[in-house]
């Protein structure tokens, strides 16, 4: 049995990527010289690829499996909380109070640990600072050093000018100043 299609060659890409609407909608005269071939002339395949039906062999038993336990699981959380919710019941005046407590115990515990952790990062920042800012303190007093000295010779040098150029004049008075 053939079967037989009713469009044009160069237009079979547009059918196969679904913008065959799209075509009509833009051509919307009679389509030009229709020609009949078979599917085997169009190239196209008559079922699914050979990868495709490996990955389905391959995916069905471990989905199949996995979906298997999770049945189990379920069942399992269902088994078990149809047995525990007497004891809970029973045991609710001594539960509630110790899971309080547990609770609170729990949130001291990861408290007292954020508060050391941040303790710890803010010293480490202090540190660094500190090692920062002295490791450009010798510079400094180096250059603070400089800058007394230089000081220190133009004093020196105006109080002599001073005391050469007022030699006879004794009221007048130096004063100094940084």
């Amino acid at each position: 049995m053939q079967t037989t299609c009713q469009l044009p060659r160069q237009h079979l890409s547009l059918l196969f990527l679904s913008a065959f609407p799209l075509y009509l909608a833009h051509h919307s005269t009679a389509l030009p010289h229709k020609t009949h071939f078979t599917m085997a002339e169009q190239g196209e395949q008559k079922g699914p690829s050979a990868s495709k039906i490996l990955a389905v062999v391959a995916a069905l038993p471990v989905g199949g499996t996995l979906l298997l336990l999770s049945g189990l699981t379920f069942v399992g959380s269902l088994i078990g909380l149809a047995v525990v919710t007497p004891l809970f019941i029973i045991f609710s005046p001594v539960l509630v109070p110790a899971s309080i407590g547990i609770g609170l115990a729990v949130t001291g515990i990861l408290s007292s640990g954020a508060f050391g952790m941040t303790a710890l990062s803010s010293l480490s920042w202090f540190l660094n600072y500190i090692r920062l800012v002295t490791a450009g303190l010798p510079e400094y007093l180096q250059n603070l050093s400089d800058k007394l000295g230089q000081k220190t010779k133009e004093m020196g040098l105006e109080m002599q000018s001073q005391a050469h150029d007022n030699w006879a004049k004794p009221s007048k008075r130096i004063q100094i100043g940084l």
